[in-house]
């Protein structure tokens, strides 16, 4: 049984401290960090998830223009078709593919990557990007509490699956998109899917700590393989992101003078996939293309390894 007693208020309560305590160059009016690398990306394959609109997408029209062949992975194919299609008016020659991917469902990250590797040959950098906010109390089609579902169960999966893809491409870049939020978050594994109590706020913090947690561990056992992962703060951006929250959209609203547009938000992951000086950095937190602090929560080894464990369980998969 859901027990919502005080749940709008605590959320609240939850967006307000990000938002008041949050980075301060992460504030439009204080520019934020812009990437300013200049490397090509010819001949090199991006996977993108979520990137029909906001962060994405932006992350999508900068790496094409680089060269990349970029592949959209969208839930929403029809708004994926329209996406690319910008892309291709604003990019002359630009290479954008779309395929159907819905992170909500085991079956179908299954079936995303089968045909993945069946019909494209090296991986060059995947960028897990998709993400759900404050949704309403709901699973996924496997059961799974919905924003650590999507955000990183599904995440997790997909890149289990196409690991081996980008260890034969090294060198090759893992890019997290977290957030300032996972300072807020703790991994209840008494409650992982929020069975016993939701908070719509809290479930999301936790969700982002379990990006930041995911992707120090991947580091680790990746060392030695030229494939490097690390984990981005795109900071707040007004997108779609708030479209399951009245409260956070009108917040949102309120505060949007002081927030970055999706190209700026998009600036630290393309940083992190493209930035020469960044070949051998892995397990790191970008924000604002520069390093940034990770919460006590994310830094403890001890709670990413059992994630890592409870994640395999979870899906079913053994990841050595």
């Amino acid at each position: 049984v859901i027990n919502s007693t005080n749940a709008n208020a605590e959320s609240l309560l939850v967006i307000l401290v990000i938002l008041v305590l949050q980075d301060p160059r992460d504030a439009k009016y204080a520019a934020g960090g812009a990437c300013l690398s200049t490397a090509r990306l010819d001949g090199k394959t991006v996977l993108i998830t979520g990137a029909n609109t906001g962060i994405g997408k932006e992350t999508a029209l900068d790496l094409a223009s680089r060269g990349a062949r970029v592949i959209l992975a969208c839930r929403d194919v029809a708004k994926g078709e329209e996406s690319a299609a910008e892309i291709c008016t604003q990019v002359g020659g630009a290479q954008v593919e779309v395929r159907e991917l819905d992170l909500a469902d085991t079956c179908s990250i299954r079936a995303f990557a089968q045909r993945f590797l069946r019909e494209v040959n090296h991986l060059d950098i995947l960028i897990n990007n998709a993400g759900v906010m404050m949704c309403p109390y709901m699973k996924t089609v496997d059961g799974f509490e919905m924003q650590l579902g999507v955000n990183h169960l599904g995440h997790f999966l997909l890149t289990y699956l196409l690991i081996g893809l980008l260890k034969r491409s090294a060198p090759a870049r893992v890019v997290v998109v977290s957030s300032l939020a996972h300072y807020f978050g703790w991994i209840r594994f008494h409650d992982l899917h929020s069975q016993g109590s939701y908070n719509s706020g809290l479930a999301y913090c936790q969700s982002k700590l379990a990006n930041i947690l995911f992707t120090r561990e991947l580091a680790r056992r990746l060392k030695g393989s030229n494939v490097t992962v690390n984990s981005v703060h795109p900071g707040s951006v007004r997108s779609e992101l708030t479209r399951h929250s009245a409260t956070m959209s009108l917040l949102f609203a309120l505060f949007s003078a002081f927030l970055k547009t999706a190209r700026e938000g998009a600036q630290t992951s393309i940083y992190c996939a493209t930035a020469e000086e960044l070949h051998s950095i892995s397990g790191t937190h970008f924000s604002d293309c520069a390093p940034a602090s990770v919460a006590p929560q994310g830094r403890c080894e001890e709670t990413a390894r059992r994630l890592w464990d409870v994640s395999c369980e979870l899906l079913g998969i053994e990841w050595d």
